[in-house]
């Protein structure tokens, strides 16, 4: 397949901006030449997920009520990352500001497209390891359950539709596989 641009721009316009989102509507001529409108979301941060995992092979979730789903959700710790800024700096930042974890050890483990069929959403998970427990200090905007539990048992709420966010269903198996790989050796599994 082809990888060049199939669609015609005819025109654009912002309908509507905030400090996290902004939304555009092009008027296009789709692949087959018809016309029609298509709604671009474009994202102002990357999407940061973590999944913190302890010599005992434990992790940590956290729970919140997600407005736009209208339902409770538990999930790695995750949270934007302004896209002008290392990635890392600020899962560090939201692992520590969700849970109080500080962590020593960092493995990229995923670079996933959220939505992309409406959205330009980046998302990048990290393993955390080497944790100190701390103090969390969340947003005003959330209100946190933290949960901690065997690695085991979020692969089970996983695989029982307990857990249905996309970034941290991708982090859960991502790590299953890692962890299958090499489950003698963890840090050298991660971290090789």
């Amino acid at each position: 397949m082809e990888e060049n641009n199939p669609w015609t721009i005819l025109e654009s316009r912002k309908v509507y901006e905030n400090n996290w989102i902004g939304l555009t509507e092009h008027q296009v001529l789709n692949p087959s030449g018809g016309k029609g409108i298509y709604g671009e979301v474009h994202f102002k941060n990357y999407a940061i997920g973590i999944l913190p995992l302890d010599d005992e092979l434990n992790t940590w979730l956290v729970g919140q009520y997600r407005f736009p789903m209208k339902a409770y959700s538990w999930e790695i710790p995750e949270g934007g990352g302004p896209l002008d800024t290392d990635p890392l700096d600020s899962a560090k930042r939201e692992l520590a500001e969700e849970t109080g974890i500080i962590a020593t050890q960092w493995e990229e483990i995923q670079r996933m497209h959220l939505s992309n069929s409406v959205s330009d959403e980046l998302a990048i998970i990290y393993i955390a390891r080497g944790l100190t427990m701390g103090e969390a200090e969340p947003e005003e905007t959330e209100q946190l359950q933290i949960r901690k539990l065997p690695f085991e048992s979020a692969y089970q709420m996983v695989l029982n539709g307990e857990i249905t966010d996309s970034m941290s269903v991708a982090a859960i198996l991502k790590t299953k596989i890692i962890l299958q790989e090499n489950p003698f050796n963890v840090t050298t599994a991660l971290y090789e």
